[in-house]
């Protein structure tokens, strides 16, 4: 049956003109590529980058406003426009609950998490469970499990993000896009360490918000205002819902009715309000408080009142995204309905090349068409910059998870020097696993990209949660309780992962034959499940064995974070630094241009570091471990923490 042409413009599929082939966005993108790479190399001459502490920790000078821009920036990634424009153009507000529950974790984060970190004096996160627990295994479990997520649900959901984008805007190739992306990002990520991440970031959270207010603000102006916008969103149902002469059920295409509404009924809502507050708050504990990314962000400051603020910074721009994102992904499906609202599989072939639905394109759709030439080049520069700074962020972390909790098990010996290049080497080979894994991720949760993201943490991510926070909390837990705990917890876990990729997720008009006893379960509810079992087995493991004694655990659990007795370690110490007579020998001779261009490229020094006294280590072990604060500034850091988390409140309330 014929039905009538989107009201609004031509399909994607059916115009390869290039929308971003004018002089003002083209400059616009070439000053942003310039003024970004700019940042980053005077972040590169500015900061230590040849040791692990200034590369991977920007030696632990950062103040609360690059941290805090930092932390919303490697957080909202172009998967966050893409993904959460298109979910709530499907399924209204309710994706901006998935935003405001961070402002509750980031002061979890800030005020018990990181000053346990501090105290334990660790680099990364698999390092803070084997001083806690000992042995090796944990750790490498987790460093293992960590990349295969950041494969998963980080990266090649931000480059696919990224992708989509560019293919609306730009007409050309989707990986050669991608490849170009990658080869800027990985440059200042690969030679200027965690430094230049930050203050590139900060530059980019600048970007980002200017430009998608000024996005919202053209959007509300099409649409007509708010109170025009909720009553239009309800009506917006598209007419093309004939699929070979049969009419697809009205469900598939017509706006909830609970669309307006944040908690939703427990059984029959698309995100149930138990999952909301509960399963969420077991997702964002695992990324806020335990993930790679995020923490070793808080570990670059100067001290804990910077900590502090930042996370308190972070919870204000967290604020944002349901009236930057959510809203202008709901503009968009009033204004191109039968686009953006397809359920017809060939149709949506026809418009996004995919057949579960193009609720992703939303937001690049509103982008494209709404802006002027000059602000299009801007919002684009917005989208690279949101999947540059996450991917920046996420190579720098995952380098750092395989180069001190892998490599150094392989290489017990492996020099400063060594490291940083493995490093670096890494991320180039990450890249390539996870361009390979974009192509499978198109099809899943029905095209909807951040219900793919949290489906997947849902999979993975409780078991982890579950152990950190009962390794800080409960001192009886011990290795034999987290280890199992952690192996059946992902055994239960990916045994729901694999299932749903092998009978595939459907879509409303297509649905999956998947058992229902297995998918029937609303992801956020299984991440309950799976949180409450893993904890189950932790506790039952722990109290049948052996637990660790006290003078293990000084400052590396809550009961006895202000513990002033030395710590006696589980195990020796991470890595040794390799020294041998070779070295000395080398940093005598007379080095070559190349050889000093390339040590300054890569942040190694010319000279061998001077050796410290013992005095000395314990002087700068005590700084890079102290967690005292001010006074002044400690009140006033906890004062806007109590703030932050009434308009967290007040927040869910009035949506609610």
């Amino acid at each position: 049956m014929a039905t009538p042409p989107s009201a609004t413009t031509i399909a994607p599929g059916k115009d390869n003109t290039s929308p971003i082939n004018n002089p003002a966005d083209i400059s616009v993108i070439v000053v942003y590529f310039v003024v970004v790479l700019a940042v980053g190399i005077w972040a590169m001459v500015r900061t230590s980058r040849g040791t692990v502490g200034g590369f991977f920790l920007a030696g632990r000078s950062m103040v609360w406003w690059p941290i805090g821009a930092s932390l919303f920036a490697s957080n909202i990634g172009s998967g966050h426009f893409v993904g959460v424009a298109g979910t709530a153009s499907a399924g209204g507000i309710v994706i901006g609950g998935f935003e405001w529950n961070a402002l509750v974790m980031v002061v979890l984060l800030g005020w018990i998490f990181v000053p346990i970190y501090v105290k334990a004096g660790v680099v990364t996160m698999p390092e803070y469970l084997r001083k806690r627990f000992g042995g090796d295994r944990i750790r490498v479990y987790l460093s293992v499990l960590s990349l295969l997520l950041y494969v998963f649900t980080k990266i090649s959901a931000d480059m696919f993000s990224g992708a989509i984008f560019i293919q609306q805007a730009m007409k050309i190739n989707i990986y050669i896009a991608i490849v170009i992306l990658v080869l800027i990002t990985a440059l200042y990520t690969v030679t200027g360490g965690l430094a230049a991440v930050i203050y590139t970031d900060t530059l980019q959270t600048i970007i980002m918000l200017v430009g998608s207010f000024i996005l919202m603000g053209f959007a509300f102006n099409k649409v007509g205002g708010y109170e025009a916008f909720t009553e239009k969103y309800m009506k917006a149902i598209p007419t093309e819902i004939y699929d070979n002469g049969t009419k697809i059920d009205a469900k598939c295409y017509t706006p909830r009715e609970d669309s307006f509404h944040l908690f939703r009924d427990p059984i029959t809502g698309d995100m149930p309000w138990p999952g909301l507050i509960f399963g969420l708050t077991i997702l964002a504990l695992w990324y806020w408080c335990t993930d790679q990314v995020i923490v070793q962000r808080c570990l670059s400051a100067k001290n804990m009142s910077h900590v502090k603020a930042g996370c308190i910074l972070c919870g204000y721009l967290k604020l944002l995204p349901m009236f930057l994102m959510v809203f202008p992904g709901m503009i968009s499906r009033i204004l191109y309905t039968n686009e953006v609202g397809c359920v017809v599989p060939s149709k949506c072939k026809e418009y996004c090349d995919t057949e579960v639905g193009c609720t992703n394109i939303a937001y690049p759709k509103i982008v494209i068409d709404l802006m002027p030439n000059g602000l299009r080049g801007l919002m684009l520069s917005v989208m690279l910059a949101s999947l540059m700074s996450s991917l920046t962020s996420i190579f720098n972390s995952a380098s750092t998870l395989f180069t001190m909790d892998i490599y150094t098990k392989i290489r017990k010996r492996a020099s400063e020097k060594e490291l940083m290049i493995v490093g670096r080497i890494f991320i180039v080979f990450l890249i390539g696993v996870s361009i390979a894994w974009v192509p499978i991720l198109k099809e899943a949760q029905s095209g909807q990209l951040f219900d793919y993201m949290q489906s997947i943490t849902s999979y993975l991510g409780p078991p982890i949660a579950s152990v950190f926070i009962l390794g800080i909390f409960v001192k009886r837990v011990n290795e034999s309780g987290a280890f199992w705990g952690l192996i059946i917890g992902l055994l239960i876990g990916l045994s729901r992962m694999i299932t749903e990729f092998a009978y595939g997720t459907g879509s409303c008009v297509k649905p999956s034959n998947c058992p229902k006893i297995i998918c029937g379960v609303h992801y956020l509810y299984f991440a309950m499940i799976l949180f409450a079992a893993t904890s189950i087995i932790v506790l039952g493991v722990s109290f049948m064995t052996k637990p660790i004694a006290d003078k293990h655990l000084y400052r590396l659990c809550w009961a006895l974070r202000n513990s002033k007795e030395e710590r006696e370690d589980l195990d020796a110490s991470d890595w040794v630094k390799e020294e041998d007579e070779m070295d000395d020998v080398e940093e005598v001779k007379k080095q070559s241009c190349c050889r000093k261009a390339y040590n300054w490229f890569c942040g190694f020094e010319d000279k061998k570091a001077v050796k410290l006294s013992e005095e000395e280590k314990k002087a700068l072990e005590s700084k890079m471990t102290d967690t005292s604060e001010v006074p002044l500034w400690r009140n006033v850091v906890n004062i806007n923490g109590i703030i932050l988390l009434a308009v967290a409140v007040f927040c869910h309330g009035y949506f609610a």
